[in-house]
């Protein structure tokens, strides 16, 4: 089930924040719930991609990027995810999220979120979002342009680019 009353708390708690542009990391903490956990007594991986909307959305309200789409009729979307899991996150174990948009490109919006147990990263996820328009993916400089940032993204990190180019080598739709 998604946390959606976590989710309003973290809302809540942030809704005076200051505003954060692209670049400015938005940080966030949270406990690890019983029902976060896997068969093995750690938050499970499937779970920890959901719990990473507790640091995206009210990053992207701090942004302005959520009330651009209401006032657009734009949508939102993970269009996808590479995530790394390192260290694990067990039961009422505290942890701090970072949550940063780090560009953009025609298509998409990068994000990087990561999970921190102490000073010890356990996981990190680099995702691509897709704003969405009743023609399909609206070009991120036109949502740029909507928010008063550059049409110009900041230059994406080399490991985000390289993401980027190995991911346009697979294969679509999937041959298996």
């Amino acid at each position: 089930m998604f946390p959606v009353i976590r989710l309003v708390k973290e809302m809540v708690r942030f809704r005076r924040a200051d505003p954060l542009g692209p670049g400015e990391v938005h940080m966030s903490d949270h406990i690890c719930w019983p029902w976060d956990l896997d068969v093995w007594m750690e938050m499970n991986n499937g779970r920890a991609l959901t719990l990473y909307d507790l640091g995206r959305l009210p990053m992207f309200r701090r942004a302005g990027i959520l009330a651009a789409l209401r006032r657009r009729d734009w949508g939102m979307a993970v269009a996808g995810a590479s995530i790394r899991y390192r260290r694990r996150i067990h039961i009422f174990q505290r942890f701090r999220m970072q949550s940063v948009i780090l560009g953009w490109d025609q298509r998409f919006i990068y994000v990087q979120q990561t999970m921190w147990r102490g000073d010890e990263a356990a996981s990190s996820t680099l995702m691509r979002m897709a704003a969405t328009c009743e023609n399909g993916i609206l070009p991120p400089p036109v949502m740029a342009a909507e928010l008063g940032w550059p049409e110009q993204s900041p230059p994406l990190p080399d490991y985000v680019s390289a993401w980027i180019g190995a991911d346009a080598q697979r294969p679509w739709p999937p041959e298996v």
